[in-house]
């Protein structure tokens, strides 16, 4: 049951970041990024109502839950700002392979932070995957410095990077949730998570950008959508998560890549290279043996 939910959970998030890409034509990028959780806060709040209405039980919140599902809820915010920004700077298929750089990422925070080094197979696909990078940056020319420093490389990693903090916190937040069953306590983690991103993101709009919380509600047909299939999509995830390990659930879930070239080429319309296809697959090859093999 776990490869369907997983397949439709990533065809949830390709559908809501190209929407959210299209909503730059209405919104600044971080108006762009409101609507994530202005309108999936609701919608997560109804689903925990609706499950504790039938009967299933409230979780014992642990008091780490709150410092820890704040840090990923600030993350995913910045997160997403910056992969955003990266589709602005190349187009939505390059800015997503970059931001697919999170599990490297995260093995290399694993082994800096926790003490938790790759394996022989990780390290091979954590070189593949920078060469990857360094060439998709490059648009398959020779590799320099300042090529690499290109603006979408660099949203696109932070991208990623801050999306690997981000799931360790609902990861963390998740299992400082006891005594429910592994659906409750991941919705109930994700309708605080979206509340608490509602309040800091709609605060710093209200000091900063005012005019865009009221345009994240006169374009609301657009970006309610994009709210709604946030929701569907993090359900998805963490479903998937409760009914297997999270090794296999992130290696399906790359499958994203395949969606994400067919709504750029298709519906976007956005034009790529051959160089840059065998670069992305790159990336994507390396990502998968850091998870296969890591």
């Amino acid at each position: 049951m776990w490869i369907p939910i997983t397949v439709v959970a990533a065809g949830f998030q390709t559908a809501r970041t190209a929407l959210q890409h299209r909503l730059r034509a209405l919104l600044s990028v971080s108006g762009a990024g409101f609507v994530r959780y202005v309108y999936g806060a609701p919608i997560s709040g109804l689903a925990v109502l609706m499950a504790w209405a039938i009967g299933v039980q409230w979780p014992h919140i642990e008091p780490r839950f709150w410092p820890t599902i704040t840090g990923g809820g600030v993350a995913q915010i910045l997160g997403t700002i910056c992969l955003i920004r990266a589709f602005d700077a190349r187009d939505f298929a390059i800015g997503t392979v970059f931001a697919k750089t999170e599990v490297v990422q995260v093995a290399l925070f694993s082994m800096v932070i926790l003490g938790e080094p790759l394996r022989w197979g990780g390290w091979i696909g954590a070189a593949v995957c920078t060469v990857g990078v360094a060439l998709l940056a490059t648009k398959g020319r020779r590799i320099t410095w300042a090529s690499v420093r290109e603006p979408a490389a660099l949203y696109g990693l932070a991208a990623g990077g801050l999306f690997g903090l981000a799931a360790i916190g609902i990861r963390g937040a998740t299992k400082a949730l006891t005594d429910s069953p592994a659906v409750m306590r991941a919705i109930v983690t994700l309708a605080v998570m979206n509340t608490i991103q509602t309040v800091v993101h709609g605060g710093y709009l209200m000091l900063r950008e005012r005019d865009q919380v009221r345009l994240a509600f006169v374009h609301w047909r657009s970006s309610a959508v994009v709210g709604v299939l946030s929701v569907c999509g993090s359900a998805g995830w963490a479903m998937a998560l409760a009914l297997q390990n999270a090794a296999k659930v992130r290696t399906l879930g790359q499958v994203e890549l395949l969606f994400t070239f067919a709504v750029s080429r298709w519906w976007l319309h956005d034009r790529h290279t051959r160089a840059e296809y065998w670069a992305s697959a790159m990336v994507a090859a390396g990502v998968l043996l850091v998870l296969l093999t890591g």
